[in-house]
């Protein structure tokens, strides 16, 4: 997929259920569709449906190194390490091809310490 797309899609997936719904709306009325009548439109509308729950339980997340200035890569590589497991070629692969996911599935209260350990070393980071 594009770029552009690949962003659509992530920005779908922050719609409460309400908006999704407003959405909906609009685009039946701006294009002169019927989204109840696609074959696949009460599919889309519980995807979107199980998206906003995901939102609003949310309790496992994945740390998402964004970014890493060339002056403090070998720091953030011994804490992507110490976070991972990973050998030194493993980490190293990892902190060069960010933006790249290293942990997931993780409790907030561990995703928040991975978070701060990686910005202490001077890494960009996000949590998905």
């Amino acid at each position: 997929m594009s770029e552009k797309i690949d962003q659509i899609i992530e920005e779908l997936k922050t719609l409460t259920l309400l908006e999704a719904s407003e959405l909906i709306t609009k685009i039946e009325d701006t294009f002169g569709v019927d989204a109840s009548a696609a074959a696949g439109g009460g599919t889309m509308v519980m995807a979107t449906t199980a998206a906003a729950e995901d939102v609003a339980e949310k309790t496992e997340f994945n740390v998402v190194l964004e970014e890493v200035p060339a002056d403090k890569k070998i720091a953030i590589l011994k804490v992507v390490r110490s976070l991972t497991g990973l050998g030194l070629k493993e980490a190293k692969g990892i902190v060069e091809s960010a933006p790249k996911q290293i942990q997931d599935a993780l409790g907030k209260d561990a995703a928040e310490d991975s978070k701060k350990q990686l910005e202490d070393a001077g890494a960009k980071v996000s949590l998905t």
